[in-house]
């Protein structure tokens, strides 16, 4: 559906980051595991179990159609994520990094066995809920969020630990593709006459330029030469764009970083993106 724009083809890039993440975790001192991260409560040790419970996650729905935990009595879905991942994570605190680095290795080409047949215009497995809670999600963006959590971990990691890398136009371009797409969601309370346009500009390597327009009274992304004049204009670095994106740093942070011009209602709301579940 026009809503979320042209496709995003993630599944060739899962190799290549799963590659990068297992360099690093090979390469750490033990101290290195106990670092605390910006998750909160979680070490590098407890990432890295996050990571493993979505691998597991993923394959056990996907693959053999189970269902795993299920909503307790009047839970949202923020609590209940946030609850069935602290239990994973709690109980993985039982592993070695290297039986860990050893099943993420065995897991990764599992899942990407497992996407590479998915047909990216059928309905999602899971609906990306940041993108549009009364539509369906294509498997594409489903697929698509996967990578952008695995990506954001591996970075998390990297900060904690103090290693720069990961970060080239190839791996981090759809992190920051998929990302945007939370806009028309993210404005869905800003009402605007037909045809109304934001510009969202990413600025760094990976970056690039977004439009959303509004269309059939509600946000669509939109190509850009087939918008009017934009009414709003965002730019943002792309190093700003993903961690604003995963609550990394603050909306308040992210708007001191970045320039906004034009309608302040929208460029107020776009700039608080958010592609994560909260």
């Amino acid at each position: 559906m026009m809503i979320f724009g042209p496709v995003i083809d993630t599944r060739p890039l899962f190799s290549r980051e799963r590659r990068a993440l297992l360099d690093l975790l090979g390469s750490l001192d033990p101290q290195d595991w106990e670092r605390p991260t910006v998750c909160p409560g979680w070490n590098v040790h407890d990432v890295v179990g996050h990571v493993l419970n979505d691998y597991l996650r993923r394959l056990s729905g996907g693959r053999d159609g189970y269902r795993g935990a299920v909503f307790a009595d009047d839970e949202t879905l923020p609590a209940y994520l946030a609850r069935v991942n602290e239990e994973f994570v709690r109980a993985f605190r039982q592993c070695s990094p290297q039986v860990m680095i050893e099943l993420l290795a065995h897991l990764g080409p599992e899942l990407d066995a497992l996407w590479s047949v998915r047909d990216l215009d059928a309905p999602a497995d899971l609906d990306v809920s940041w993108a549009a809670t009364d539509l369906t999600s294509p498997a594409w963006l489903d697929i698509a969020r996967e990578y952008t959590e695995f990506w954001v971990h591996q970075q998390q990691i990297r900060d904690a630990v103090s290693r720069p890398g990961a970060d080239d136009p190839d791996l981090l371009g759809p992190v920051i593709d998929t990302f945007l797409r939370a806009l028309p969601h993210t404005l869905r309370a800003e009402t605007r006459p037909e045809g109304t346009v934001i510009r969202f500009d990413v600025t760094g390597p990976a970056g690039g330029v977004w439009f959303v327009a509004r269309q059939a009274g509600r946000w669509h992304m939109a190509p850009g030469d087939t918008v009017d004049e934009p009414v709003a204009h965002v730019t943002m670095d792309q190093d700003v764009l993903w961690r604003l994106a995963s609550r990394g740093i603050t909306v308040e942070e992210a708007r001191r970083r970045s320039d906004t011009r034009g309608d302040l209602g929208l460029t107020s709301a776009a700039t608080t993106l958010l592609a994560v579940v909260r």
